[in-house]
């Protein structure tokens, strides 16, 4: 296949990553403004290589005039979680998505690889605009934890560089440390709520120090520089303070008092 052709068949691959990889990271970003824990901590997307493309063709023995409907993970997706339990809230995430339809799933934390492998993968089909139409395209959505990323991620550079003629000495090792991965997971599990509560804690903070910072940053429209210098002093004494509930009454007392300006500033313009 001439390299134009291979250009021209990538392309809406290409712009279906980047969109899948927006779609998830807007549903990131949504939870964390709502203060919600997200069971999705990153997102990464790759369009397959034409080496790579060509080496899977040939080692299951697919023509070129079925490439797109046999190589199904020409566009890749992989949702990085924090635990194990929140690949299934992914999956459900992905399940409800009008604009992705699932053609099929593989559990691989159930039906683990012999190699020790184990993460969750979901094929679908998704819809691109192109120039020439609409494109119905096939993609691979990889879900799995941290700890599932760093050994799989190690497994495929050395299976790689061996061509799938692993040295057992190598093989046994890779087991170990999949068995060794697989109670990191269990252990980080049994202290999720824990943890989740510290993260929740952390991204509530956030927002309302960025909510408040953006209502002082207004106030100067409105009021004078003494005054918003007096909040200003007085958010900083309740931020040292490290107290999320003087901090969440700091913040409704803001919103009142911002509020309140901004109706002086109204009727002001009204009345002249």
């Amino acid at each position: 296949m001439e390299i134009q052709l291979w250009r021209n068949l990538l392309s809406p691959y290409e712009l279906a990553v980047r969109e899948l990889v927006v779609k998830f990271n807007h549903i990131i970003r949504e939870h964390k403004e709502k203060d919600l824990y997200s069971p999705m901590e990153q997102v990464i997307g790759r369009v397959k290589s034409i080496a790579s493309i060509l080496e899977k063709m040939q080692r299951k023995g697919i023509p070129f005039d079925r490439l797109e409907a046999e190589v199904e993970d020409i566009a890749g997706i992989r949702i990085i979680c924090q635990f194990e339990e929140d690949i299934d809230a992914v999956v459900s995430i992905i399940q409800k998505c009008s604009d992705m339809e699932i053609k099929y799933e593989k559990n691989y934390l159930i039906n683990v690889k012999e190699s020790g492998y184990r993460s969750y993968h979901l094929i679908i089909y998704y819809t691109v605009q192109t120039i020439d139409g609409p494109r119905r395209l096939q993609a691979e959505i990889q879900i799995r934890t941290l700890a599932m990323n760093f050994w799989a991620t190690i497994e495929h550079s050395l299976q790689y560089k061996y061509k799938g003629n692993m040295p057992p000495h190598v093989r046994e090792r890779l087991s170990k440390a999949a068995a060794a991965i697989l109670l990191l997971d269990r252990e980080m599990s049994s202290v999720r709520s824990e943890i989740m509560d510290a993260q929740n804690f952390s991204q509530l903070q956030t927002n309302l120090v960025a909510d408040i910072l953006n209502n002082i940053e207004n106030l100067y429209k409105f009021s004078s520089k003494r005054e918003v210098k007096k909040i200003q002093d007085e958010f900083f004494r309740v931020y040292e303070s490290n107290n999320l509930q003087q901090l969440e009454r700091f913040h409704r007392q803001l919103d009142i008092i911002t509020e309140g300006y901004r109706a002086q500033a109204v009727t002001k313009e009204f009345m002249a």
